[in-house]
């Protein structure tokens, strides 16, 4: 015959048992608020001292460490032994880390990428075809925002092992805009109308001046290089403008652009193409009939 045993609620619920919830309650609802507090005040206070991705590390590592101690301090008032469950920790510890081994490169490889700081949150990068503005610096991966406002997460290992650019780590620019013209024209004229339209452009520096020079004759054209020198974050309003305002001018003073030259030949073995001159005038009759 099975005996039964009948428990009562006060023998489950304990003084003990309602002063450990009551301060597990406690360092819940206390403890994430004063850590979440505690980092904002923090990261407002050494924003001036630090960089923008230092900030924001400084503010992840007070969230995390504080919850850390919040949750060993609930599991200690709920009665389990933190020795057996560090324990159990180190086992599960290794086993995560054979199974994660791309996690941790991508982890050694944010370590590298912040402490070298070829970067910076708010930055323009280019990595391969990508370019965009670094939102976050993390220990797995980076976070970009592209110019038509898509989130693209890249790998720390991906970005150890390719080609980096930092289009916004200094302050000014260089504006390279390769201009072609036609033989005819004058290079020496050519010449001043460009540096002309580079001196009164507002977004373009004195300092360094803007230069021309003559690159090299090309296929149907005469190769000239124009470098400007400006802020950057007016790089793109004065590329626009300038070419722009070397259409206009260009135009205004008569000189060429000329578009690409092709002859074509169709072989000994056959005949040529026919080719008739048609006059402006259709009323007058042609020369060549």
């Amino acid at each position: 015959m099975p005996i039964y045993t009948q428990i009562a609620w006060t023998d489950v619920i304990t003084p003990e048992v309602v002063r450990a919830a009551i301060r597990i309650s406690l360092m819940i609802g206390i403890g994430f608020p004063i850590v979440l507090l505690t980092a904002t005040i923090v990261g407002r206070v050494l924003r001036k001292r630090l960089s923008l991705q230092g900030a924001m590390l400084l503010r992840k590592g007070i969230v995390y460490l504080g919850t850390a101690i919040i949750l060993i301090s609930v599991l200690y008032q709920s009665g389990y032994k933190l020795t057996a469950l560090l324990g159990a920790a180190g086992i599960v510890g290794i086993a995560v880390g054979f199974a994660s081994q791309t996690s941790v490169s991508n982890i050694i490889s944010g370590v590298f990428l912040i402490s070298e700081r070829s970067f910076e949150v708010g930055d323009v990068i280019v990595v391969g075809d990508t370019k965009g503005v670094v939102l976050s610096i993390d220990l797995l991966s980076v976070k970009l925002r592209t110019f038509d406002n898509q989130f693209i997460r890249i790998p720390n290992e991906s970005l150890i092992k390719t080609q980096v650019t930092n289009v916004t780590r200094f302050p000014i620019r260089r504006l390279d805009i390769n201009v072609g013209v036609a033989y005819k024209e004058d290079p020496k004229r050519v010449s001043e109308i460009l540096l002309d339209i580079a001196d009164k452009d507002l977004q373009s520096l004195d300092e360094p001046t803007p230069l021309v020079r003559f690159q090299e004759f090309g296929d149907s054209s005469l190769q000239f290089l124009l470098a400007v020198w400006c802020t950057r974050e007016d790089f793109y309003l004065l590329r626009s403008n300038l070419r722009q305002e070397i259409k206009e001018r260009f135009d205004a003073a008569g000189i060429e652009i000329p578009f690409p030259h092709r002859t074509l030949y169709s072989g000994s073995a056959t005949e040529p193409f026919p080719v008739r001159v048609v006059p402006d005038d259709p009323q007058q009759p042609d020369p060549k009939s």
